[in-house]
């Protein structure tokens, strides 16, 4: 258990214990702090207090740290193709056909799983030792994906995706020819009124979600795309695409089975190919690549 002590400040006067504890240290999120708060382990000039106490000039404020609790997850030895690593994050160039948490049906072989077997460093994220994965790919897409190995990069990755500061790039190949060598769109999505598991474009129920794309290369049947989502809506590439009439190859839920190269593609092919983002703690600036798998390779290297 570590502990962390302050003094308030005239500038402190009346303001709220949580809020105070927020403003003093870059580690625990607001709500971390009120949990910690009511389950006892913070105090005033020694007494225990609430989370809307108001402080008052020379209140010393001493928060108990408790050790991260394991998760219950299993860790697994999964070999990892580590794009970059240090003590504070880790990006995983995610084979196509992995879960990125455990779930129902998918308790094992999960990146979580690996991540938990690889780091053997966690200091817990929320107070559990974990992986503090801030965003997702489906099973079935490949490439890039960022994980917090402290509470402190957790949050900055967190507000960075939030913001719309991180910079992503994905590669697809979509079925049919496009001819406009770029464009955006501009469609809100929502989640499919009868088959939930499933996405659909629709303006009056949906969250609003940009897509912007350039062609790279015109092939028979199919084209080869850029794209650069401004937001990151559920499915929204595979479902954005598949709304213009280019559903992704390989893709069996929005359309893209059908098509030249589709037949060799046992999953949609889309990968998060780039991202651009500031360090979660050092500031500075970080571009992480994962090459393009071989199985969207092969296609494009037929003649």
């Amino acid at each position: 258990m570590r502990h962390l002590e302050f003094a308030a400040g005239p500038a402190d006067e009346k303001k709220r214990l949580d809020v105070f504890l927020a403003s003093q240290q870059a580690e625990l999120s607001r709500s971390r702090i009120k949990k910690l708060i009511e389950d006892h382990h913070v105090t005033i000039n020694g007494q225990p207090t609430r989370v809307s106490t108001p402080l008052k000039t020379g209140d010393r404020v001493r928060l108990d740290l408790p050790d991260a609790v394991p998760l219950e997850v299993t860790a697994e030895a999964i070999p990892l193709a580590v794009v970059y690593e240090d003590e504070h994050l880790i990006a995983i160039d995610k084979p196509a056909g992995m879960v990125v948490h455990p779930a129902p049906g998918h308790r094992s072989g999960t990146l979580v799983n690996a991540l938990l077997a690889h780091c053997r460093d966690l200091s817990g994220i929320g107070g559990v030792e974990r992986p503090g994965i801030v965003h997702r790919l489906d099973k079935e897409t490949s490439g890039l994906v960022l994980a917090a190995k402290s509470e402190a990069a957790h949050r900055a990755l967190a507000k960075q995706f939030k913001d719309r500061k991180i910079k992503k790039v994905y590669l697809a190949l979509v079925r049919g020819r496009m001819e406009q060598d770029r464009g955006t769109i501009d469609l809100p999505i929502a989640r499919h009124r009868t088959h939930r598991q499933k996405m659909t474009g629709d303006k009056e129920r949906g969250r609003d979600a940009q897509t912007a794309y350039e062609v790279v290369e015109r092939r028979p049947g199919f084209t080869s795309l850029r794209l650069f989502p401004k937001t990151g809506r559920t499915h929204q590439i595979r479902v954005h695409l598949a709304s213009i009439g280019h559903p992704i190859l390989g893709d069996k839920i929005y359309g893209g089975k059908a098509g030249p190269g589709a037949s060799s593609m046992t999953r949609q092919a889309l990968h998060a190919h780039r991202l651009e983002l500031s360090h979660p703690i050092s500031g500075k600036p970080l571009a992480l690549v994962a090459p393009m798998p071989s199985d969207m390779a092969k296609i494009l290297a037929k003649p």
